[in-house]
């Protein structure tokens, strides 16, 4: 995967602030999909994953 490569690339800093970044996202997703306003449902899995991907990456060099 090219967003596990591109992850890793990244400093701890970079990943904190796109974390921040995604859970923004998802957090107005939410919002859209309870108020009607979008109906691309695997829009608000694919940003879960990418959350996941990022903590992750962050564990892992926590533990290194």
């Amino acid at each position: 995967m090219s967003a596990d490569k591109s992850l890793k690339n990244k400093s701890a800093e970079e990943l904190a602030s796109a974390l921040a970044e995604k859970r923004t996202a998802l957090e107005k997703f939410r919002f859209a999909i309870a108020g009607s306003k979008t109906r691309n449902v695997r829009e608000g899995r694919a940003i879960g994953k990418e959350i996941a991907r990022i903590i992750t990456e962050l564990n892992s060099r926590g533990s290194d």
